[in-house]
């Protein structure tokens, strides 16, 4: 298949990372259905992309009459063969158990025509590790995106051993028509490049915090003041979504027997527990849509806190 043969895009999974992709895909003019196997969890993830579409549009990123060009463009179902009748390429956003991704891509290997490319968009596994799975493993790679996919254009295209080299390179033509720059990994690594960066951070704030060193707020100045940075780690983990991050300890915390990772996991969880999920929630570590962190005077507030 040749890059100007993909046209209609299958996002499986309709939480943050898919609304965000199949949002992209569509201001680039692609066609795009997002699928939920939950059908409550579509009509406010159709709320979220035309929240994003405005945002885009307020500033001065897309025209108004644009915008509704791209909301045309995306389309929602919760039924698996309807939206798997077109597709052309596959973007799969669900939560991270390798067992639970390789059942999707094998119930939408059924569906699917014979020509459709599978992704992940998995953040800390290896496609390797669902692979074959997929049904298709020479049609198959991990494409990843970053948050929020418009402000960091980084997508990763990691293939596994068998991936065909030329999906590789059709998924790389891909990227950058939906104005990514394609990052192509030469072997494969969890957490691919920036990840694998910023899973140390995160992870070593994590364990300051269950530790107790310090506060959570303590624990972002001390990295905004020396990197000069805008927000810090426990600000980012709530705009992953503690979800999400909880996903990715807990698997890891089983999978190597850690300790300090089972501590994590379980800090996470009181707050996934509670709702508190981030910036998706309204609540995390942080309250939203002001956080603390955003505020003129949080390097200098109380710092005993």
């Amino acid at each position: 298949m040749q890059l100007d043969q993909i046209r209609n895009i299958l996002i499986i999974g309709a939480g943050t990372m898919g609304q965000q992709i199949g949002l992209q895909c569509a201001v680039y003019g692609y066609n795009v259905t997002l699928f939920d196997v939950k059908p409550e969890a579509l009509e406010p993830a159709q709320a979220q992309i035309k929240n994003y579409a405005d945002q885009l549009v307020a500033a001065g990123r897309l025209s108004q009459l644009a915008a509704i060009d791209v909301l045309a463009r995306i389309r929602t179902g919760s039924d698996p063969a309807a939206a798997a009748a077109n597709a052309d390429l596959v973007s799969e956003s669900v939560p991270e158990d390798p067992e639970l991704k390789g059942r999707v891509f094998a119930q939408f290997h059924a569906l699917c025509p014979p020509h459709t490319i599978f992704t992940s968009n998995t953040s800390s596994l290896i496609p390797s590790m669902f692979a074959a799975a997929t049904g298709r493993p020479a049609q198959f790679a991990a494409l990843h995106f970053h948050q929020t996919v418009w402000d960091s254009p980084v997508a990763d295209v990691m293939p596994h051993p068998g991936t065909a080299p030329e999906v590789v390179e059709l998924l790389v033509g891909f990227a950058g028509s939906i104005g990514q720059i394609p990052i192509v990994l030469n072997k494969e690594n969890h957490g691919y490049v920036f990840n694998t960066m910023l899973n140390a951070l995160n992870g070593a704030a994590l364990t300051l915090a269950s530790k107790g060193v310090t506060s959570i707020e303590n624990i972002d100045r001390a990295w905004m003041a020396v990197m000069k940075t805008g927000i810090g780690p426990m600000g980012i983990l709530d705009v992953v979504g503690l979800d999400t991050a909880w996903h990715i300890t807990e698997y890891w915390a089983k999978t190597l027997q850690e300790p300090q990772l089972r501590a994590n996991a379980e800090f996470l969880k009181d707050y996934v527990d509670r709702g508190q999920l981030g910036v998706k929630s309204g609540q995390g570590f942080y309250s939203y849509p002001n956080p603390a962190y955003a505020q003129p005077n949080f390097l200098t507030a109380d710092k005993t806190k």
